[in-house]
């Protein structure tokens, strides 16, 4: 399903899609990781933020 750009925030704010540009960017800017790394955080523990932060140490 496409990622509907008019409904932000809730859960569109807990998963990290990594099909859009943008959102890349900015988690990567959030997370303080390159893309390599973020992707290689999403392939590793799923697309849930905050599993991604705890598996960089980020918490």
């Amino acid at each position: 399903m496409a990622d509907d750009k008019t409904k932000v925030g809730g859960q569109d704010r807990t998963r990290i899609n990594l099909s859009e540009d943008y959102e890349v960017r900015d988690w990567c800017k959030s997370l303080g990781v390159t893309e390599e790394q973020l992707r290689m955080a999403v392939a590793a523990v799923g697309d849930e933020a905050e599993t991604v932060r705890e598996h960089l140490g980020k918490k």
